[in-house]
């Protein structure tokens, strides 16, 4: 008898507090495609690696211990401005680091390139709406390549010359895909020619009697009752570095978070709007923290991982990227643990259909350009973890090389096994409804 409906059931039940269900937002999403589906599952990958399903060679269990992502994927990579609201640097790199903590490099790896595997089958799903040829299969095999050499050759390069971990990607030239993305996040940065109109906070805020506040947007921002409003301010009103303007709950974002509370803090300067800048002002997220994925999964013992959700995610975010934002704290409140962080003016994301469609994407390999580009980024980030022995560096780049091939074939298969269990997930919601 196969087992894995009942275990897949028991996985998602675990993670989402339910069965199958079309009535929850979040399973609503994960029925998109395959690649949706891998995103709403962190936990299920690191189950299956406690179980074998995803079988990881010793050699990287060997590797020095990093700091990972945790959710490795292709839209967990963005252009951001560093250091939250108080730069206009605009850099590629993770974005998400809500199920990181100390592991092993190779999860990163792996998960990341079964993401490949899994764009194009997202892409084929969307393409007869958006009619653009998706990239073909040798496409995503050179890609998955790509990534897992390029990903060993920079831990090379920073072995030879550690200055490079002060280091970011922050210039794209044409004609690949992600040089017109990256001059959008350039736009919108504070002092860029679309700040006023496109940035995350003008986007985000209106003038009302003279003040800015959050906008009235049902689909996205819920009002609070004056108990709320003023519950929230006393609890977080010491972790921000401005008066607290306006309060507002976040709705519907995310994926795999999407089920946990987050609420939007409008911090500056109080008075007439009118007078002045929109660049004086930020928004500061305050958002629920839930056990990393790979921690649930007790797949790595290790002291910094007894951290609370928040802190864990805090200290992470701190030592992987170069530049952290300069807001960036935990608090336990409500019988939760929440992560205070400012949200970057400029943080633009990055979609399947980005990477994988159209005909300059196929033309100029954009699928395997983009992974060389994360495989970068995604290094610098692990060898970020020890800035002192740098012993990971030279150990990985030997066996990332050696073993390419076998990384490779894990992802493929593993991505077979995603898109088995989707097919499973949206039997269940059909017969859910029936």
């Amino acid at each position: 008898m196969n087992q894995r409906p009942l275990y897949l059931t028991e996985q998602i039940r675990l993670n989402d507090g339910s069965v199958p269900s079309s009535a929850l937002t979040k399973h609503k999403k994960m029925a998109f495609s395959p690649f949706v589906f891998y995103r709403g599952t962190a936990p299920l990958f690191y189950s299956d690696i406690a179980n074998s399903t995803i079988d990881i060679p010793d050699v990287f269990k060997q590797l020095p211990n990093v700091y990972v992502m945790g959710d490795c994927h292709t839209s967990n990579f963005g252009f951001f401005t560093e250091e939250g609201s108080h730069s206009n640097s605009v850099i590629f790199a993770p974005n998400d680091f809500d199920d990181a903590c100390v592991g092993h490099s190779i999860w990163d790896v792996v998960r990341y390139c079964t993401a490949l595997y899994l764009c194009k089958a997202h892409c084929d799903i969307v393409q007869p709406q958006h009619q653009k040829a998706v990239v073909d299969h040798e496409q995503v095999e050179r890609a998955v390549s790509a990534f897992i050499n390029t990903y060993a050759d920079t831990c090379r390069n920073i072995e030879s010359d550690t200055h490079l971990l002060t280091s970011a990607l922050d210039t794209f030239s044409a004609p690949q895909k992600l040089h017109k993305i990256w001059s959008k996040a350039i736009q919108r940065s504070n002092g860029g020619a679309l700040f006023e109109e496109k940035s995350a906070i003008a986007k985000a805020t209106v003038i009302k009697d003279g003040q800015l506040a959050f906008r009235d947007d049902p689909a996205k921002f819920s009002p609070l009752t004056p108990e709320q409003y003023h519950q929230l301010q006393d609890a977080f009103a010491p972790y921000m570095d401005n008066e607290i303007v306006d309060i507002t709950q976040r709705l519907n974002a995310g994926t795999g978070s999407v089920s946990l509370e987050r609420y939007y803090f409008l911090v500056g300067p109080k008075g007439n709007a009118g007078h002045l800048r929109l660049s004086d002002y930020h928004i500061v997220e305050v958002k629920q923290q839930k056990v990393a994925a790979p921690v649930r999964a007790s797949l790595l013992t290790h002291p910094v991982n007894k951290l609370n959700p928040a802190h864990l995610t805090a200290r992470c975010q701190k030592h992987m990227q170069r530049r952290p934002d300069l807001l960036l704290d935990e608090v336990e409140w409500n019988n939760s643990h929440w992560l205070v962080r400012s949200r970057h003016h400029a943080k633009v994301g990055i979609d399947p259909e980005d990477i994988a469609t159209g005909k300059r994407n196929i033309a100029h390999e954009g699928l395997v350009f983009y992974a060389t580009q994360c495989a970068q980024a995604l290094a610098l980030a692990h060898c970020r973890t020890d800035r002192r022995t740098f012993s990971y560096e030279s150990t990985a780049s030997k066996a990332y090389r050696a073993h390419s091939e076998q990384v490779k074939n894990i992802a493929q298969q593993y991505a077979q096994q995603v898109v088995s269990d989707y097919a499973w997930f949206c039997s269940s919601l059909k017969s859910e409804a029936l």
